[in-house]
């Protein structure tokens, strides 16, 4: 079956505990640093409560000895009931302030964990996206981090804590009843061994299932992701059998997994009882042997219990802090990623001249196929250009390779005679505008939108932006007016109305350079003509490129480029490319018409 990267349980995610691995858990201590104090007083806290703890048996042993007419400090039965109540009041508050510790130093050490693998994530380059899914990413820095949260605030102090009450209560029993710890010391090995053999098959088998549910869940997301796609073509059905077939699956492997715990948890109670009662039989031989008192007997089983517990916990918590190990190799392995470079020129006087020198370019993810082959063309500041061709021809990766989301192989791009390389990404780009052809809004308010561009910008400026990009006439009409959200990814609005928004985000942006991905081809006559219209006053003074769908749309443009298979096979403006009749533009536009 094949694993999904980012599942909450995957292929290696439990790493064994060497010096090799536990360093990568310590890439993620760099994290409490700033709270080491407020961490460093928790585990005082922790240490405190659980030897206060431990005095419990000591005290409940003499308890009983005292009730036989032993001497002890205090000879008093109620008196010494008060010290038992007093010892867990005092263990009490303790506890209280090592959980409210931990809790603080891990809230916000995994808030600085989520801020920095946001932060890095969106300044990483678009390569690294090409090769990840959204949900693997999602899955980083939400998953990932609350198991390193769990680690954080309760499974490292329930280690620090196991340990503490399993090596002071064993040095305890060694002092005061050595002959039945050792007995004792005999026989638990054995049980514990036979468990982590038996409960490493069982991990594996849960695994499966973990590993089957989320190739069942990763159906549950491709059809909610494309429900217009399924509803269309009536696929419901389809996907409930085949959501169902997955569901089965998981079904299968549980109840296996499930027939195996159950022995398992069989085994553990008989093996663990029947211990036990070995111990408690040599005791009692002990005791009327005279060789100890009931006292001491009592305290040995309560010390017994929890040491027990202890090492019941500390298998629990070597799984946990494996899985901790396996989440923090993956967010360290974001944030040791590259991101874009910040350094570079900045211009005090943008101009927006491009040219293109004989650039090749092929995608990191299909290095086999050449999109752009030694393309050379030029833009000069305030013109407007289009880049005509076929679907595939190379005019999106134009834009894409402009806007510095990729690296060119050959050749070079330069912005106003500067290579692309020399200039900072933030200031080359805040100089771009972009109108897509398919707008993607944020899923707020229309307002939120439009200042996305500019943030802080005015009232006043986002409504003549509004304006002059024609959206203001259905905005008023909005009884929210600016403030109506527009929905997830602008689903509430209509696709005119979300280019016009668009238009107006672009145009309250101020770009030198525009870039209009025909943002017109896919809306109503009516809605064409008031895009179209706010589209030439956004295009007034700035260089201007157009990726061209509808031929008809770019005949007033100062140049055309024509584009096939990667490489300009003509360039010219719309009358000067008509006139060659057997030319490639020539062509494209008979066939636009003809349709």
């Amino acid at each position: 079956m094949a694993k999904k990267r980012g599942t909450a349980l995957e292929e290696g995610e439990k790493r064994k505990l060497n010096k090799q691995n536990l360093s990568k858990l310590g890439g993620i201590f760099q994290f409490l640093m700033p709270y080491k104090g407020t961490f460093f007083l928790g585990l005082v806290f922790l240490v405190f409560s659980s030897l206060t703890l431990l005095t419990f048996p000591f005290v409940a042993g003499k308890l009983i000895d005292t009730a036989q007419g032993s001497d002890w400090i205090v000879n008093d039965i109620n008196s010494i009931a008060l010290i038992l109540v007093a010892i867990l009041a005092v263990q009490s508050i303790f506890s209280f302030f090592r959980v409210w510790l931990f809790a603080l130093v891990s809230e916000k050490s995994m808030r600085d964990i989520r801020l920095a693998l946001y932060s890095r994530m969106v300044r990483l380059p678009m390569t690294f996206f090409d090769k990840r899914r959204t949900g693997e990413l999602i899955s980083r820095i939400t998953s990932d981090v609350s198991m390193l949260q769990d680690t954080f605030s309760v499974t490292l102090a329930e280690l620090f804590r196991q340990v503490v009450t399993l090596i002071a209560g064993v040095i305890f029993l060694m002092v005061n009843t050595p002959k039945l710890t050792l007995f004792m010391l005999a026989t638990f090995p054995v049980l514990v061994v036979i468990a982590m053999v038996f409960g490493k098959f069982i991990r594996r088998l849960s695994k499966s299932t973990q590993d089957e549910l989320a190739s069942a869940n990763v159906i549950v997301e491709e059809t909610l992701q494309s429900i217009s796609t399924v509803k269309s073509f009536v696929g419901e059905a389809f996907e409930s059998a085949r959501y169902g077939t997955g569901l089965n699956r998981v079904v299968g492997v549980a109840l296996r997994a499930a027939k195996y715990r159950g022995a398992f948890i069989s085994f553990i109670i008989f093996a663990l009882f029947g211990g036990i009662v070995a111990v408690m039989w040599y005791g009692a031989s002990l005791v009327s042997s005279g060789e100890m008192s009931v006292g001491e007997l009592v305290s040995f089983v309560l010390y017994t219990t929890f040491i027990g517990g202890s090492i019941a916990g500390l298998g629990d918590i070597y799984g946990q802090v494996q899985k901790a190990i396996g989440s923090s190799e993956r967010v360290l392995e974001i944030l040791d990623e590259e991101p874009e470079p910040i350094t570079g020129q900045k211009a005090a006087n943008f101009q927006g001249k491009i040219s293109f020198d004989h650039v090749g370019f092929h995608y990191p993810t299909r290095p086999e196929m050449e999109v752009l082959k030694d393309l050379t063309f030029y833009v000069n500041p305030g013109e407007k250009v289009a880049l005509a061709g076929h679907s595939g021809a190379g005019k999106s990766t134009i834009i894409q390779l402009l806007m510095r989301f990729y690296d060119v192989q050959k050749g070079s791009i330069k912005v106003d005679d500067r290579q692309l390389s020399e200039w900072d990404l933030q200031n080359l780009r805040s100089h771009v505008g972009m109108v897509p052809q398919e707008v993607l809004l944020f899923g707020g308010s229309i307002r939120e939108n439009i200042e996305y561009a500019k943030p802080g910008a005015s009232e006043e400026e986002i409504i003549m932006a509004s304006k002059q990009a024609n959206a203001w006439q259905f905005i008023s009409q909005f009884p929210e007016g600016l403030d109506t959200l527009v929905g997830e990814r602008g689903i509430k609005l209509s696709g005119g109305q979300r280019q016009r928004v668009a238009i107006a985000r672009a145009i309250l942006k101020n770009p030198s350079i525009l870039i209009l991905d025909e943002a017109t081809s896919s809306l109503d006559a009516e809605s064409e003509h008031l895009v179209q219209e706010a589209l030439d006053e956004l295009m007034k003074g700035r260089t201007t490129i157009i990726i061209a769908h509808r031929l008809a749309t770019i005949r007033k443009v100062d140049r055309i480029y024509v584009l096939s298979d990667g490489e300009i096979v003509e360039q010219g403006n719309h009358v000067d490319l008509l006139t060659r009749e057997d030319g490639f533009y020539a062509n494209l536009v008979r066939l636009q018409f003809d349709d």
